[in-house]
């Protein structure tokens, strides 16, 4: 039988405390037909589409946008936790479990009117995410879908997502925290 994207990634059992499974896609990066299967099927729902860049979440959506950029024939443009960028940036904070957390991207990564593409592993509560939409749609671009390796439905983001506006791809889905 064949494999799907979601028999390549790992459970860790209480990673990063007691209670967590976390969804580990390095095992699924480290596979070459794995890692080819999951871009092709990040990509696939948007085949035809007009794609001016793919914008990534840090730091695992770097890989995976940088990937999908490259099959695509775009620019990629990271979206970075606060001051790790050089330039001059715009930033969005968002609330997380336990306090606040901004990211940042260059001001002049993206143009107005471009359509753009979110791309990120896992898809938990969405505040990441959403604050990655904030800053490329500040800069006057559309983002044209969110699309993550995991869904979490438990923890409510891609509800959060679609309440946005926003088309949400997730190549799987894991039950729980």
């Amino acid at each position: 039988m064949a494999k799907s994207v979601k028999d390549y990634i790992r459970t860790i059992v209480d990673f990063p405390h007691e209670g967590i499974l976390f969804r580990d896609v390095t095992t699924l990066f480290a596979d070459p037909r794995g890692f080819r299967m999951c871009v092709d099927q990040l990509l696939a729902p948007y085949a035809g589409m007009r794609i001016d860049k793919v914008a990534g979440l840090e730091a695992r959506g770097f890989i995976l946008g940088g990937a999908v950029a490259h099959q695509l024939s775009t620019g990629f443009i990271p979206i970075r936790k606060k001051g790790k960028l050089p330039g001059a940036t715009i930033a969005e904070s968002y609330t997380l479990e336990y306090g606040e957390a901004t990211v940042e991207v260059h001001d002049d990564a993206i143009q107005p009117g471009e359509k753009v593409l979110l791309v990120d592993d896992l898809l938990a509560t969405g505040g990441t995410a959403e604050a990655g939409i904030r800053l490329i749609e500040r800069l006057g671009a559309q983002v044209i879908g969110c699309a993550f390796v995991v869904d979490l439905p438990d923890l409510g983001g891609r509800r959060k997502l679609e309440s946005l506006g926003m088309e949400v791809h997730a190549l799987c889905a894991f039950e729980g925290l």
